[in-house]
């Protein structure tokens, strides 16, 4: 029987006791406005946050509007790092938001958030 590697196991100790969250993707954890949720026309507060920090300047926002046309947001990180907000003035529809995020794992993860405008 050959004995394990002395040398070796605070490495395979450091290895088992890491948090899977550092090897995790971007996962959406809360939307505002959230999934399948109504809005009200005008001005809409965009806010997404993540199970983790994310790369805020390589990542992107894109609604789609009633008609199918699509415009990019301008997003912002928080000092968090773990959340992008944006704004824009909505008409009544069905809109959806289109999210892409680089992680800090150096995965990229996508989704979208359907949400329904509704008239004032």
């Amino acid at each position: 029987m050959m004995l394990p590697n002395w040398r070796t196991l605070p490495i395979l100790a450091f290895l088992c006791c890491t948090p899977a969250a550092v090897q995790a993707h971007a996962i959406l954890l809360e939307s505002q406005p959230a999934a399948g949720n109504s809005v009200a026309a005008g001005h809409v507060d965009i806010r997404l946050r993540f199970n983790s920090r994310i790369d805020a300047a390589r990542s992107r926002l894109t609604l789609s509007r009633p008609d199918h046309r699509q415009a990019v947001l301008p997003a912002q990180g928080d000092s968090a790092g773990n959340v992008l907000t944006a704004a824009a003035d909505l008409a009544p529809g069905a809109w959806s938001l289109r999210w892409q995020v680089l992680a800090i794992d150096g995965h990229i993860t996508r989704g979208d958030v359907p949400f329904t405008v509704t008239g004032n």
